[in-house]
């Protein structure tokens, strides 16, 4: 059994075995931060099985009424293809239904997790900006091994 949650407070050392299990290397090399930009988020949701072990989490940037940021969707890799990103997914979704834009950021396909997140993605009804005839648009990453 999954278990879905809303979490407040985030252990370093559970958080860094998440990151690390899906090879997020920037992020755990200062995890006290990540733990801090969690606690910061606007909401973060936790898939803990029934003894209380973390499995994933996704996180949330958003004003709550017009723009929903899902700024971390991440599942141990050990737990892939059991449907864990996807009810997390689901219940960020049910839970931004009044906002305008629901946005995420991922991998481009021609990088090696590309093809994977772009096909979980469209299999849980995302679609790309341009398919929209939108654009996005942010700064460059200054160092891509650096948070």
């Amino acid at each position: 059994m999954v278990i879905i949650a809303q979490e407040t407070s985030f252990d370093e050392a559970e958080m860094f075995e998440l990151y690390d299990s899906v090879g997020w290397h920037p992020w755990t090399r200062d995890v006290t931060r990540v733990c801090r930009s969690l606690a910061n988020s606007h909401l973060v949701i936790t898939a803990r099985d029934e003894s209380g072990k973390l499995l994933g989490l996704a996180r949330t940037v958003s004003d709550d009424e017009i723009v929903c940021y899902v700024q971390e969707l991440l599942v141990n890799a050990q737990h892939h293809g059991k449907g864990i990103g996807r009810r997390l997914l689901e219940h960020l979704k049910g839970r931004y239904a009044h906002c305008r834009y629901f946005v995420l950021t991922t991998d481009h396909e021609s990088t090696p997790e590309g093809p994977a997140n772009h096909a979980f993605y469209r299999r849980l009804d995302l679609i790309e900006h341009h398919e929209q005839g939108l654009s996005a648009f942010g700064l460059r990453v200054r160092d891509p091994r650096s948070l």
